[in-house]
């Protein structure tokens, strides 16, 4: 009798969830064919390609039917110094991607929807300049799978819900004031 009292409790659990209207996001019909739908259009350069790449993925892309959207990107990235030794050098470094997303129908090039997401990490910065640049493009790549995993996130639960209509038009990504960077590359896809 006690073995069967955990099956009995995840069946009722199964039960209430079935009767509250609980479905998987990925698996709603109307979900899944609509990311593999969106074209995604970066700017040029490595983080921009970088993006794409993971967008596709994470859509699932179909390449062999016509966008039905199409998602321009804008872009900007900072590096800050962190953990600055006493001989003025930084052995560590924030890196902050900033991504703003405007998808609109392929067809027509109205606006369906607007967004934005801000990934921060860091990384460390060796003394040996190759290991240097390796940590800086692992940190770039990384954030640019973050930022995609978050637009397929926005979107999917967005397409769920019935995808009301986008207020307003897409607005640059400013990145952060009041410190110093070392590079700010705000990138556009014209």
């Amino acid at each position: 009798m006690k073995r069967l009292a955990p099956f009995a409790l995840l069946a009722a659990a199964a039960v209430g969830l079935a009767g509250c209207g609980f479905a998987p996001l990925y698996a709603q019909d109307r979900v899944v064919p609509k990311l593999a739908a969106i074209d995604v259009v970066a700017p040029e350069g490595r983080t921009g390609f970088l993006i794409r790449e993971h967008l596709d993925d994470a859509f699932g892309k179909n390449r062999d039917l016509s966008p039905k959207y199409r998602m321009h990107l804008q872009l900007a990235e900072t590096r800050y110094p962190r953990g600055v030794r006493v001989d003025n050098v930084a052995t560590r470094y924030e890196y902050v991607l900033t991504a703003a997303y405007q998808l609109t129908d392929a067809a027509s090039g109205a606006t369906e929807k607007n967004g934005m997401v801000h990934v921060e990490l860091t990384y460390d910065s060796p003394d040996q300049p190759y290991a240097s640049v390796a940590a800086q493009e692992d940190a770039q790549d990384r954030a640019a799978q973050e930022a995609a995993r978050r637009i397929e996130i926005e979107l999917a639960a967005w397409m769920a819900t019935g995808m009301p209509a986008a207020k307003h038009s897409i607005v640059p990504p400013a990145p952060p004031v009041g410190e110093p960077a070392y590079t700010t590359t705000p990138a556009s896809d014209e």
